[in-house]
Order: structure tokens, then C-alpha cells, then sequence
């Protein structure tokens, strides 16, 4: 594992824990000698994440649509700012260039990233992990409807367990580092229903 693609909100949240927990994460991706690949924000969780990764020396890579970029959310300290077209081709620039994924705190964007992702693993696009920092039970009700979704016959209970669930970031980057993702098919078996 060499890079880690965050995705996280562009506000703080309601939370100051979420902020906290953006700068931990960031600083321990930095730490473990990891690049971070993110969404190329300077605000919010997104700045956060970047800015403290930033800070302990790490290398970090943005990825931004034009069209948000022209707003002045770019961040102009990073290692590297690549500006693309879309939310298309800037999803496909961070899955391309990360080995683990990590979501964070965060809304819509957060949560359409993170499940494209996982439906890759699912799908045997890429055998990439994926994690989610659980602060302060964020991601709790997200958790309960998979146990409901597996129960309910439309998610094996292998595939929601590709994602990893740690409250700590430091602990999640570990786990994650030692996770070996390997492909099962979606398809449910229809006479063993």
C-alpha cells in the first residue's frame, strides 16, 4: 500500500470530533510514508485531512473538477493539483492512482464515492480495501442498514465486510495495510436462495 484516497465532506459537520479526526488521519497517512489522494479541496474535512498531512511532510495529490476549481475551492499547497473535466474522470483519477480507500465523515459525495468504490471490489473491478473512520458513531445507522440489506437477501454478508470499520484512524490505516482483498462473485446462487 503506497496511497490512500480519502473522501470526506467539504464542511466541518456539527462535530468538532470530525475535524480532529481529519487531521489524525491525514497525519498518520503522512507518517506510515503513504501519499494521500484526496479531492483537491481546501475547505472542510477535505482541507483538514490534506493540510495535516501536508504538515508532517507527506505527499499529497488533489484531484478537482474545473468547474469547482473556478469556484476557488482548490487547494494551492499540494504536491500535486490535477483539474479534470468531471466528477466522472476525477472519481477514476483517485481510484487510479490510490491502493486503499478511506471515507471519513461526510455527506452525498462522500457516500456516492465510497460506494462506487466498494461495488468495484464487489464487482472484482479492483481488489483495493476500503475502511471507514466511525467517529463517534457517524457511520452507525449507514452499518445497521447493511445488516439489514445482508438480511434481506441483496448483499452477501463477504461484500459488507470488505469494508473496514475503525473508530481510530491510526488502527483503520493498519488494518487496512494488512487487508487481502479477494473476489467473490455478487451473484446469488437463484436454487440456493
Amino acid at each position: 500500500m503506497k496511497a490512500v484516497c480519502v473522501f470526506t465532506g467539504s464542511s466541518f459537520g456539527a462535530d468538532k470530533a470530525f475535524e480532529e479526526a481529519a487531521r489524525s488521519l491525514g497525519a498518520a497517512i503522512a507518517k506510515r510514508g503513504f501519499t494521500l489522494v484526496y479531492g483537491g479541496a481546501s475547505v472542510g474535512l477535505m482541507g483538514a485531512v490534506a493540510d495535516s498531512a501536508l504538515a508532517e511532510g507527506g505527499e499529497v495529490i488533489g484531484v478537482l473538477p474545473k468547474a469547482l476549481a473556478d469556484l476557488e475551492l482548490a487547494h494551492t499547497g499540494l504536491t500535486e493539483l490535477k483539474i479534470v473535466d468531471s466528477m466522472h474522470a476525477r472519481k477514476t483519477a483517485m481510484a487510479d492512482a490510490a491502493d486503499a480507500f478511506v471515507s471519513l465523515p461526510g455527506g452525498l459525495g462522500t457516500l456516492e464515492e465510497t460506494f462506487e468504490v466498494w461495488t468495484w471490489t464487489q464487482l472484482g473491478v479492483h481488489a483495493k480495501p476500503l475502511g471507514f473512520v466511525n467517529v463517534n458513531g457517524y457511520y452507525e445507522g449507514l452499518l445497521t442498514f447493511l445488516d439489514h440489506a445482508v438480511a434481506s437477501g441483496f448483499v452477501k454478508q463477504k461484500h459488507k465486510e470488505l469494508a473496514l470499520v475503525d473508530a481510530d484512524p491510526d488502527a483503520l490505516l493498519e488494518a487496512l495495510a494488512k487487508t487481502d482483498v479477494s473476489y467473490e462473485p455478487k451473484w446469488i446462487d437463484r436454487q440456493n436462495r
